[in-house]
């Protein structure tokens, strides 16, 4: 199918107001591309019902005819008169003949016909401004092109058909590029563009354009297609606005882009949300969770403790005020007592945050690695490439409750028989990477709905605007699981 040369729509609004028909034919094929407004309501058809007619029963005049006329004016540039043979058989106005031009546009030769009197068109000054509108005509058609081309999008113009479908009259280069389809073969079979999308898009579409057709007013839909040559899915946004042509027809006008890039972000964005509420809610129990167990040790180790003292110490007052001897095992028994009582302190307090940082981030992580290695039984080992890191106390503390975390994890899961912790300082960044042997954990288990205990270390990470990475070791074959994450300094 040919296309209408795009600047021939700035000629058609100049003849707006003017009652000839102007049809537009193909100098190659001799069909009929293009009919005028005024055509297609003298005539009362649209266009695709005239393309079948034929030149004979459209303008009266046989394709020999019009061949030969072209023949004997070749590359004519001025409108010459053509009688035709016979009264033209479908419309309601009667011609007696026809004024006949060729035009040149995109390498492409046309021939205008005007059916109809158009005595303006053979005045001197119209025929001295002709090649002024030639050139208006190009150019025209040159801004269009460069706006289109330069469209990060598709632009198009369609019609609704008989039978309520989508007929599209112009589609542009981006056809392509947006929708895997060429623009001539999605005018040609226009349902491509709906089998594209799934039930439920195809849907929406239909009821947003029927209910633009019922009050004219601006079509804006957005819904996937499927591309089955890339495998891929795209989000698209269509909108276009409707105008009512001379001969009752609604065409819609706009553009389709590609929206993928900021849905992703969008459902990025909201499943982020909904990971953090999920964290926030899991911190919250936690944090309930080790209130109701600090206030239980504190009711029944310390409390307990401070009853068995005070007891002891009310008998001791008794002994003496009755004169009676107090025993060593009686005064031995209430030290053992003070002494548990530290100790319980001394576990809630560590609990609570560990004194071992208090000698540095370094220190603390080679004693953390230290006791997992003694309460499993499985080799872990420490390396820092300084003596001593220095480090704030929000950095020390979740460098120390990351690798805390990680350890716990390789204990209930990895399955590991060697453990190594490396923290490695920069000028300019503190490195700390956790590595194992043990079965390696699974893509999806990052994804997991209560895989709190990782997310836990991500929020931790990002809160420190560092970066935080789970992976397999670099080593081909090697079993295991490697956690990085990296703080900046200054």
């Amino acid at each position: 199918m040919l296309a209408l040369p795009d600047g021939w729509l700035l000629m058609d609004a100049m003849m707006h107001g003017i009652s000839d028909e102007l049809y537009l034919i193909d100098a190659t094929t001799f069909t009929l591309v293009y009919a005028s407004e005024r055509a297609l309501k003298n005539t009362g058809c649209e266009l695709e019902d005239l393309k079948q007619l034929g030149l004979e029963n459209l303008l009266g005049v046989s394709q020999q005819a019009l061949q030969l006329h072209i023949a004997n004016h070749p590359h004519h540039t001025n409108f010459i008169r053509l009688l035709q043979e016979q009264a033209p058989r479908i419309g309601n106005v009667r011609h007696d003949q026809l004024r006949v031009m060729t035009i040149s546009s995109s390498k492409q030769e046309f021939i205008l016909i005007i059916k109809n009197n158009f005595p303006s068109i053979f005045s001197p000054e119209c025929l001295a401004c002709k090649s002024q509108f030639e050139q208006k005509l190009s150019e025209s058609e040159a801004r269009f092109q460069v706006m289109v081309s330069n469209t990060p999008g598709l632009v198009f113009q369609f019609q609704i058909d008989r039978d309520g479908e989508i007929k599209f009259i112009f589609l542009s280069d981006g056809c392509k590029a947006l929708l895997g389809l060429e623009a001539e073969d999605l005018k040609e079979h226009p349902k491509l563009f709906y089998a594209l999308m799934n039930t439920r898009d195809r849907t929406s579409l239909r009821k947003r354009l029927e209910l633009s057709t019922l009050e004219l007013s601006l079509l804006d839909w957005e819904g996937r297609v499927w591309i089955d040559g890339w495998q891929d899915t795209k989000w698209i946004n269509l909108r276009s606005f409707p105008r009512v042509l001379d001969n009752g027809v609604i065409q819609w006008e706009g553009i389709m882009i590609n929206i993928t890039q900021s849905k992703n972000e969008k459902h990025d964005i909201e499943q982020s949300r909904r990971d953090l509420a999920e964290l926030t809610a899991h911190m919250d129990n936690i944090k309930e969770h080790e209130r109701s167990r600090i206030a239980r040790e504190i009711h029944d180790d310390l409390g307990g403790n401070l009853t068995a003292i005070k007891i002891g110490l009310s008998s001791i007052i008794n002994r003496i005020k009755a004169g009676q001897s107090i025993s060593l095992d009686h005064a031995q028994g209430l030290e053992t007592i003070v002494d548990s009582t530290f100790e319980a302190i001394h576990k809630i307090s560590r609990d609570l945050r560990p004194n071992i940082l208090d000698l540095g981030i370094v220190a603390a992580l080679e004693w953390q690695s230290k006791e997992f290695a003694k309460q499993l039984e499985i080799d872990c080992q420490f390396t820092c490439n300084q003596a001593e890191v220095h480090v704030s106390s929000a950095q020390a503390i979740t460098l120390f409750r990351i690798c805390q975390e990680s350890m716990s994890n390789i204990s209930k899961h990895a399955q590991a028989t060697s453990v190594s912790v490396d923290l490695n300082a920069s000028a300019h960044e503190i490195v700390m990477t956790i590595s194992d042997n043990g079965v390696g954990i699974k893509a999806g288990d990052t994804l997991k709905v209560n895989s709190f205990g990782l997310r836990g270390m991500q929020e931790r990470v990002a809160a420190l605007h560092g970066r935080f990475n789970i992976s397999k070791p670099s080593k081909h074959g090697q079993k295991g699981t490697v956690i990085t994450l990296s703080l900046p300094i200054g």
